[in-house]
């Protein structure tokens, strides 16, 4: 009894005996939760910081914490919302009602509040989002497509015309900053509220005051379409490292800009989701995902890894007769396609992250295929070498049929598979790139199982010269 009376905190600490405290804690909030009556629970949690609450939630079943969130107040439980992943916010709200629901939500900062509702079901967001404070900026932003400039753009950016002189720009920074924030640059606009040009801050600041914007600022500017692809904004960005990149619509029109801190975002998603498509996974997979969605998102990767597995299995099948003879050969088979995968999966992986950073010179793809080759082939002699002296130090410790000539059959599959799977993986993300898909798709599953079946391919048609 008298340990249930300690005070309900929970521990930031990260030692052995905070661990057992918290697992105490976590186990009487689960057990007040089961109440009829929580009122002692959520006043003992008011005292509690956003952080802790935080980790207390993220500790707890998914529906015990949509319970215990339920019962918090407004104010922590927007802190605790803007410290989670968009799709961890919408399971929290999911069961809440209504009311609460547009209350937090009308609390939320707008690009956390758009992150938000893009996790939201069609059905859930007709309902919420004519009830939202800032309803129309959300549905201007949900009127453009997912991944785009416009879908991600703050529409908080500071803009005169171009006629304004700096005395005026700068007494209307200063009526308006809290409007704002944070800003470096200024954009220019004509009478049309097209965008013609920019201009630092810096520089405003040092002007006389009645010199023009327009005659001082940086017409060389450059913007991004409102339906512009999120990832070509970042390219475009890198290249000419700007940190605030302005949005325009169809008719050249200023309408919102790209900040740092959605750069940052823009990175982490792509990251995110090239690492999804490279493991196999669809990019829209969640850890919340239902059974279904897991089945529905997995399975044709699955099935595609299995097809390759398959094909690969009837090449091996197509040998038997060759394998009769000489059943040492069989040994040899999974480092043939270990090293046939892994140096694809190298190559495709250099090629992944070039295209991403734009850093592959498109003029020199040739050049960069021929070092590719060169590397390849070097590092397949290097590994081919090895594996020889491997094999003879097997021939001496057990008995082996021609160990010459089966240390020359694998060693001359290694050189030759490790090439042309590098070639394979450096060339196919280019071309899928072309063509419009995401070269981070060539990876993985693709790569792997298309190596697979190369590696025996040519294992067995070497050792049908060689060694048979």
């Amino acid at each position: 009894m008298a340990k249930n009376k300690k005070p309900l905190q929970w521990s930031s600490k990260a030692d052995t005996a905070a661990h057992e405290h918290n697992k105490q804690v976590l186990k009487r909030v689960r057990h007040q939760l089961r109440a009829d009556d929580t009122s002692p629970l959520v006043k003992r949690l008011k005292k509690w910081s956003p952080t802790d609450l935080l980790q207390l939630l993220t500790a707890l079943p998914l529906p015990e914490a949509r319970k215990l969130f339920a019962l918090l107040p407004i104010r922590p439980s927007t802190k605790i919302l803007a410290e989670l992943y968009p799709d961890f916010r919408a399971e929290l709200l999911k069961d809440g009602t209504t009311a609460r629901l547009v209350e937090i939500l009308n609390t939320m900062k707008e690009n956390d509040l758009a992150d938000t509702l893009d996790e939201f079901p069609q059905s859930l967001l007709d309902i919420v989002v004519p009830q939202l404070d800032a309803r129309a900026e959300i549905e201007e932003r949900i009127r453009h497509g997912e991944d785009t400039a416009g879908r991600l753009m703050s529409r908080k950016f500071v803009a005169f015309n171009q006629d304004y002189t700096a005395e005026k720009a700068i007494a209307a920074i200063k009526s308006q900053y809290d409007l704002v924030g944070r800003f470096r640059t200024v954009f220019v606009v004509d009478a049309k509220h097209r965008l013609v040009g920019r201009l630092d801050v810096t520089r405003l600041l040092t002007l006389e005051p009645k010199a023009r914007i327009g005659d001082v600022m940086d017409a060389n500017v450059l913007a991004v379409s409102a339906e512009m692809d999120q990832e070509d904004v970042l390219r475009k960005a890198a290249k000419r490292q700007i940190s605030s990149m302005p949005v325009i619509d169809s008719d050249g029109k200023l309408i919102g800009r790209i900040t740092t801190e959605q750069m940052n975002q823009i990175v982490r998603e792509e990251l995110s989701e090239d690492l999804m498509l490279m493991g196999g996974v669809s990019p829209e997979a969640r850890p919340t995902d239902s059974v279904r969605r897991i089945i529905k998102g997995r399975l044709p990767w699955l099935m595609t890894g299995l097809i390759g597995s398959a094909v690969a299995a009837l090449v091996v099948g197509s040998f038997e007769d060759e394998l009769e003879k000489a059943a040492i050969l069989a040994a040899f088979i999974p480092v043939i396609m270990s090293m046939a995968g892994n140096s694809g999966l190298q190559a495709s992986a250099v090629a992944v992250q070039g295209i991403a950073t734009g850093s592959i010179w498109t003029g020199s793809t040739l050049f960069r295929l021929w070092k590719e080759f060169c590397g390849a082939i070097s590092n397949g002699f290097i590994a081919g070498s090895v594996l020889t002296v491997l094999i003879s130090i097997g021939a001496i410790l057990f008995e082996i049929h021609d160990p010459v000539w089966l240390a020359l059959t694998a060693a001359l599959s290694l050189v030759i598979v490790t090439t042309v799977a590098a070639m394979v993986g450096a060339t196919v993300p280019v071309i899928l790139d072309k063509i419009g898909i995401d070269p981070a798709a060539a990876t993985g599953v693709f790569i792997t199982t298309s190596n697979d079946v190369l590696g025996v391919l040519v294992y067995f048609t070497t050792a049908s010269f060689l060694y048979l």
